[in-house]
């Protein structure tokens, strides 16, 4: 299936000629066939001689229903650009004419209708057209002369479409995101939207995102039609019919996007190039923004003549690459169409941000460089990378200078940066308080500002550090104590003597040993701390395993108690720390037995 969008002048027979080519009516509505007139989109289909199947978009020509044309012309990869040869280049066609440009349509031909009316002018109206097209994607498109009603030209047309579509884009079947043009409500089926499905494929059952005007809201696909017929796969390109669960018509409108949940950005601030119409510092201030079948007013401030930040006001799902047509909301005439090259752009908050944005934009080429993003942003989830469109569907394999940590893109220097500082800070601690246990992993996170706490781990490891408990430190330094050396080495003399003799909270007191000094000591082997304020030497669980196993078995605790020449306050905690190493199991409320 091909799409083929119209594009041309009003009353230049857009209608009539697709009318002529399907047999079908584009036309929907009875006051557009009353009146000769279209005012909304339209849509037939065909199949051509070489068997390749096409939809139509007929599109508006007049004026007031310029907001209609684009979003008809918008999505589309193909263009049928009308001019009568009766009448010439008209207003409305350099409009479409610069549509077609700021869109980057560079697939399409070139129809002269109602040759019927001017046999001698298609000379002189083709080398009009040539000239106006000359600065768009179809200055060299194959050009043929119709007469809709007399049928002349039409087999010739149908051979140009054909070979124009051979070398039309070709379809990218990565992400899904369909614009839709449509939503409506069939009795028994309920909302149904179409659109033409140009990224992506559809599958009955997928479950899809709708983003648009009332946010984010869940839907599946029940069903879907493309021509008219039922299908339970599509792919690109097709106008699509789907049939959504979860959502009424009344919820959806033109300008809302169907995307495949977490691939999609959706941004509301975008760093765009010019890419024709007036220099952006002539034309800042509030313009309407076409992108897709949408439009959003928006608020346009220029870095220079080329680059400018725009602000919609509300987000869209749009990407690196994507094509907009700028309108300024009080004129019916395209102004302009600018590419985005930036969908998730910094924060201007300093002097000079301005200036230095503006130099970086001028530089950036178009089809994204990973390497600055991920260099502006220190580091990256590679998933926001493929949102953003910087990076293709599948593995990728990052540039030089980048590691990959995780799912983390993180730039060398920025990692170096993180390595360093952490290294100093952990020397800093050991330095200011050799007491301390480390930098906690929190602390360190929020002293490098890293966005992930899986971060931590990688940064340790890059630094040369140790990890003892949830704390950084040095692989050199073990702990010390410093002026509270003495006083270990009394308690170690005392516990030596009596090793089940526990020192009272005021020995400890009397020796100048509070919970920092003691957490020290046991951190380094010296002391063994248990619960109730226990401290024993670390030899002490063995030296009681040795009583206790000459006593009957099984034993009370008061046995216990006996048999080490200690007090219940140190037997219970100590009993209970056999316990928990499985050299001792509790029987009942009164009764161990040695582990054997």
């Amino acid at each position: 299936m091909h799409v083929v969008a119209t594009a041309g002048h009003v009353d230049h027979g857009k209608s009539t000629l697709v009318r002529a080519l399907t047999g079908m009516e584009p036309d929907r509505w009875e006051e557009e066939r009353r009146r000769g007139l279209t005012i909304d989109l339209g849509y037939a289909w065909t199949t051509l001689p070489s068997g390749a199947e096409v939809a139509f978009v007929d599109v508006p020509g007049h004026e007031r229903f310029l907001g209609n044309m684009l979003a008809g012309l918008g999505p589309a990869p193909v263009v049928c650009f009308v001019v009568a040869a009766d009448e010439g280049w008209q207003a409305q066609s350099g409009d479409h004419r610069d549509a077609v440009a700021a869109l980057g349509i560079e697939h399409g031909v070139v129809v002269l209708t109602r040759a019927d009316r001017a046999p001698g002018r298609t000379g002189e109206v083709l080398a009009q057209v040539r000239a106006e097209l000359a600065g768009t994607g179809l200055r060299d498109a194959p050009v043929v002369t119709v007469s809709a009603l007399e049928g002349t030209g039409l087999a010739e047309l149908r051979a140009a479409l054909d070979e124009v579509l051979t070398r039309g884009p070709a379809p990218d079947e990565g992400r899904l995101r369909l614009w839709v043009d449509r939503s409506f409500t069939i009795t028994g089926s309920g909302t149904v939207v179409t659109g033409t499905l140009t990224t992506g494929s559809l599958r009955q059952g997928d479950r899809l995102h709708l983003l648009g005007h009332e946010g984010t809201v869940p839907v599946v696909v029940r069903g879907m039609h493309s021509r008219n017929v039922p299908h339970t796969a599509l792919e690109p390109y097709a106008r699509v019919a789907l049939n959504l669960r979860g959502v009424s018509a009344a919820d959806v409108r033109r300008g809302d996007a169907l995307v495949t949940p977490g691939t999609w950005p959706l941004t509301g601030v975008l760093d765009v190039r010019r890419s024709i119409g007036p220099a952006f510092s002539d034309t800042a201030g509030h313009l309407v923004v076409h992108a897709g079948t949408a439009a959003v007013p928006a608020r346009l401030s220029p870095f220079d003549d080329e680059h400018a930040r725009l602000v919609l006001d509300r987000p869209l799902p749009l990407v690196l690459g994507d094509r907009l047509v700028l309108r300024d909301p009080g004129s019916r005439a395209v102004l302009g169409g600018a590419q985005v090259l930036d969908a998730d752009p910094p924060g201007l908050g300093r002097r000079g941000d301005r200036a230095r944005r503006a130099a970086r934009l001028a530089g950036m080429d178009v089809r994204g460089d990973v390497l600055v993003e991920v260099s502006r942003r220190g580091a990256v989830r590679a998933q926001h990378l493929h949102r953003l469109g910087l990076l293709p569907d599948g593995a990728a394999a990052p540039p030089a200078g980048v590691h990959v940590l995780g799912d983390w893109w993180v730039h060398a220097p920025a990692l170096e940066s993180w390595t360093r500082r952490l290294r100093t800070a952990v020397d800093e601690l050991h330095a200011r308080d050799p007491l301390a246990a480390g930098l906690s992993r929190g602390a360190a996170r929020d002293l490098l500002g890293l966005p992930d706490a899986a971060l931590v781990e990688p940064v340790v490891r890059g630094a040369g550090l140790a990890q003892d408990g949830g704390h950084i430190r040095s692989p050199h330094h073990h702990g010390g104590l410093g002026a509270h050396e003495n006083a270990v080495l009394e308690l170690e003399r005392r516990l030596g003597a009596e090793p089940f003799r526990s020192p009272e909270a005021d020995d400890l007191a009397a020796l100048r040993l509070g919970a920092r000094e003691l957490a020290a000591a046991e951190r380094t082997g010296r002391l063994l701390r248990l619960r109730d304020g226990v401290v024993l030497l670390p030899t002490a669980p063995a030296l009681a395993m040795r009583e206790l196993a000459g006593l009957p078995q099984p034993f009370t605790t008061s046995q216990a108690r006996q048999a080490l020449g200690t007090t219940r306050r140190v037997a219970i905690p100590l009993l209970e720390h056999l316990d928990a190493r499985g050299w001792t199991r509790r029987l009942d409320a009164g009764h161990r037995t040695v582990v054997r």
